[in-house]
């Protein structure tokens, strides 16, 4: 494409300012017209201002052919940054992919920040790019918006936790926060995303004993999900890693098994139950180390899906309400009430057997994940007559 002299940029002085003018064209997408336009660089060096004026006149070329995106624009003033700053100083301006400064913000931290921490901001930003995609965590960290990280956010928090979304967007914006300090970023775009407001603590309750008899009774022939009640009541873990569950996490000789804990990144080996290992010793044998135990429930995207087939069961088993498709007033945005009970309750139902059974809180947090001893006071729903049966072994539910 050819211009004209007249439509090419130009810088200009005039009588007693001291900044120079950029003169340039812009193109108006209604009329299909052009017009001239002549506006002050604020900058008083003659090389700045050149390298500023050429970045609007790339902008006004991609305006005039239709592809100032966005993102088109994003690159045009990063690149016009860049520029300006190589213009004015010998070292040019420092630099990195939204992927490399993670990765080199990781790497800082390995060093200052315990294993588990570590394990645990390593899955977060592994997370953060496998969103953001190839394409998107490869380009320059200076595109980074904060619209990208409040959809991430919003992304955690359909697929784990709203209190997770709000973990990984307290570890990205202490990442980016360093970005700035290093002087990568001016702004951190972390800060301008709001965390989100948590609900009212989960009215959850374990289930009893009598409760997950019936529950299991309800699988039916559904051996898939029996084998998930079985591994969540005995291992205590979430319903997303345990549909994971490949068989290379188990091993039968010494009746361990072991995986990585997504929300955390925790490494975690655990003991085989008798109940869990007739469970896969009745499956077929498999020769792929790295098949699925549970390949139904594997093979689907989101661990809500999962969640709703496991309230089929429920009210299968008569424990729950099948819900209605009648008006609540809200609207489609309106929040149901939560279930007191759901997958998690099995979660509750481990630790609550685990200290009925006389086990510390210290193996119990273990066992079941969590860090700290006010959570695990959260899952306990103890009675006295469980406190009375401390000693007693765990109930075995798959005997009738």
């Amino acid at each position: 494409m050819h211009y004209s002299h007249a439509t090419m940029p130009s810088i200009h002085r005039q009588p007693a300012r001291p900044f120079w003018f950029c003169a340039f064209s812009i193109f108006n997408p209604e009329t299909h017209t052009s017009r001239r336009v002549f506006r002050s660089t604020k900058t008083s060096d003659k090389r700045q201002a050149l390298e500023i004026c050429r970045a609007w006149h790339k902008a006004g070329r991609l305006a005039r052919t239709g592809r100032l995106s966005v993102d088109a624009a994003r690159k045009v003033i990063a690149r016009g940054v860049s520029d300006v700053f190589t213009a004015a100083n010998i070292e040019s301006m420092p630099s990195a992919s939204i992927k490399a400064w993670c990765d080199t913000w990781l790497e800082a931290k390995a060093i200052e920040a315990e294993p588990s921490t570590h394990n645990r901001y390593k899955t977060i930003m592994e997370h953060f790019s496998a969103f953001l995609g190839l394409a998107k965590s490869k380009r320059d960290l200076s595109t980074l918006q904060a619209s990208d990280i409040a959809r991430f956010r919003d992304y955690e928090a359909k697929e784990m936790s709203r209190a997770t979304a709000n973990l990984s967007l307290r570890v990205l914006r202490v990442c980016f926060g360093e970005a700035v300090r290093q002087g990568l970023l001016t702004i951190n775009p972390g800060v301008r995303v709001k965390s989100l407001k948590l609900r009212d603590k989960s009215p959850r309750r374990a289930f009893t004993l009598s409760e997950i008899k019936r529950i299991l009774k309800a699988c039916g022939e559904d051996a898939e999900w029996r084998g998930l009640i079985l591994f969540g009541l005995y291992l205590g873990q979430r319903l997303g890693d345990l549909a994971k569950l490949t068989w290379r996490a188990v091993n039968l000789d010494t009746g361990e098994i072991a995986f990585t804990a997504r929300k955390t990144g925790r490494r975690i080996v655990l003991p085989l139950v008798q109940p869990l290992s007739d469970y896969l010793s009745a499956l077929p044998a498999s020769d792929n180390p790295d098949a699925f135990i549970f390949p139904n429930s594997a093979g689907e995207k989101r661990t809500s899906h999962l969640s709703h087939q496991f309230r089929k069961i429920l009210v299968d088993a008569g424990l729950i309400e099948p819900r209605t498709h009648e008006s609540t007033g809200q609207g489609h945005s309106g929040t149901r009430k939560p279930s007191e009970i759901s997958f998690h309750s099995l979660r509750h139902s481990a630790v609550t057997m685990l200290k009925a059974a006389g086990v510390s809180d210290f193996i119990t947090r273990e066992i079941v994940g969590h860090e700290s001893a006010a959570v695990s006071r959260q899952y306990t729903h103890l009675t006295t007559d469980d406190k009375r049966a401390a000693m007693q072994r765990l109930p075995n539910v798959t005997d009738t």
